[in-house]
């Protein structure tokens, strides 16, 4: 199966998209905290805030039902089977249920581990008890999104994925202000807004997707190919993939969190400091991953076509945007960035200890790239064990940068090892790249 190979200004096209459903998470965040902050309540505010907290980093635990099911779509979609586009479909449909019905059965446990793990007052931890009630209902809904997401994505439809996004998060936003400002329901209100919007949503991208996906007219395949799900194999492969992507899902969240621990041992105002400047490094990843969700489309139908001019030219291409894109803001981040820190807080020595290591933060964007691309090309060529074993080997030298550098010069010296963690990334998987290549052209 032959395809026309994408130029920049499609790539760019297919792009804008997912950088504007990645920007629209964050702007619901913030509208969750103003609905319930115009009710005066502090606890219910720091309920919420946790509590989001705590979900996040459940669900980004299984973010591997999502980039699983982009490489194994897309390579299906290169080779032109249309059945197994179904099956990969399915196969994470009922993995993202059952393991949302997993949650929903040991909630009481998690919530139990969630909340010794919290340090808020007593009225706080009662509204995250109350939050983490009813949003635990949500998570076979968004759980199952993630394998809708994957479709969409390896299939290329950028701009239904947005769509998808766009209603979620205004049925949300709708729903919280109706229960929480029309019926006084507080935390609860919140968290019912999600839970219902979540479930609409699986319902409307379910409809989205089996459109996309079903056979053609005079096309006697059967839309749940019952064949191929009943073939342990191809269920075998799955996991096994999923698995190495959860590794290093949570490799890279450990080296997140030792920056922060780290960083928390100069003081409250370099501890805050960091975290604004984090807040830079996160937008910058919306751009960064549009590319990066294009390249994994690209790469894994190029694959799955056997067309390695394709494979190499799409990479070649969307690296180039990437990191123009990076170069572009590195300088955004450094040149008006104390005026963004002032934007953010009003604490004179936060915004003097923000400035001076602002420069650190633009330098990371800029190296930062290459790691997104990378990641974006073995999760389409659903080459998982290399991403595992690089992010393991990056941690531990950016934990060696940590005991070497940090004695001698404080935060500058964590920056430059967390600098260090994105550029080993990137390096370890780069070497890695020349077996891609050989796959592509048996």
């Amino acid at each position: 199966m032959s395809s026309p190979i994408p130029g920049y200004r499609t790539l760019i096209r297919l792009a804008i998209p997912v950088i504007l459903a990645n920007a629209a998470v964050p702007l619901l965040g913030l509208a969750d905290t103003a609905v319930i902050g115009r009710t005066g309540d502090a606890a219910a505010l720091g309920a919420i805030a946790l509590g989001s907290l705590v979900f996040s980093f459940l669900y980004w635990g299984f973010g591997f039902l999502r980039m699983g099911t982009t490489g194994f779509t897309a390579q299906a979609a290169g080779a032109g089977d249309m059945p197994e586009v179904r099956a990969a479909f399915a196969r994470a449909l009922l993995m993202g249920l059952a393991i949302g019905l997993g949650l929903i059965l040991l909630q009481w446990p998690l919530r139990l581990g969630a909340l010794s793990l919290l340090n808020g007052s007593d009225a706080v931890e009662l509204g995250v008890q109350q939050y983490f009630q009813v949003r635990i209902w949500g998570a076979p809904a968004t759980l199952g999104m993630f394998a809708l997401l994957g479709v969409l994505i390896g299939l290329g439809h950028t701009r239904q994925l947005l769509w998808l996004q766009l209603f979620l998060n205004g049925l949300n936003l709708s729903l919280d202000i109706l229960f929480v400002a029309g019926f006084g329901w507080g935390v609860r209100g919140i968290a019912l807004g999600t839970v219902i919007a979540e479930w609409t949503s699986l319902a409307l991208g379910l409809w989205m997707v089996l459109r996309l996906i079903r056979p053609a007219p005079g096309d006697t395949a059967p839309l749940w190919p019952w064949a191929l799900l009943k073939v342990r194999a191809l269920w075998w492969r799955t996991l096994r993939a999923n698995a190495d992507i959860m590794w290093r899902t949570l490799l890279l969240l450990a080296g997140f969190a030792l920056f922060a621990d780290q960083g928390a041992r100069f003081g409250d105002d370099t501890l805050a400091a960091n975290h604004i400047l984090l807040q830079f490094i996160s937008l910058s990843a919306f751009f960064l991953d549009g590319y990066a969700y294009v390249v994994e489309s690209q790469v894994g139908r190029a694959m799955g076509a056997r067309q390695p001019l394709w494979f190499r030219l799409v990479i070649v291409r969307s690296t180039m945007l990437a990191a123009a894109t990076a170069l572009v803001l590195a300088l955004l981040v450094w040149l008006p960035g104390p005026w963004f820190i002032d934007m953010l807080t009003t604490a004179a020595g936060v915004r003097e200890t923000a400035r001076l290591y602002l420069p650190w933060a633009a330098v990371y964007v800029l190296c930062s790239f290459a790691a997104f691309q990378l990641d974006g090309i073995f999760i389409g060529t659903t080459t998982s064990r290399p991403m595992r074993d690089a992010t393991g080997a990056s941690l531990l030298l950016f934990m060696l940068a940590l005991w070497l550098l940090v004695p001698l010069y404080g935060n500058h010296g964590l920056w430059l090892a967390f600098i260090g963690f994105v550029v080993a990334r990137g390096l370890t998987l780069g070497a890695f790249l020349p077996l891609l290549y050989r796959r592509v052209q048996r």
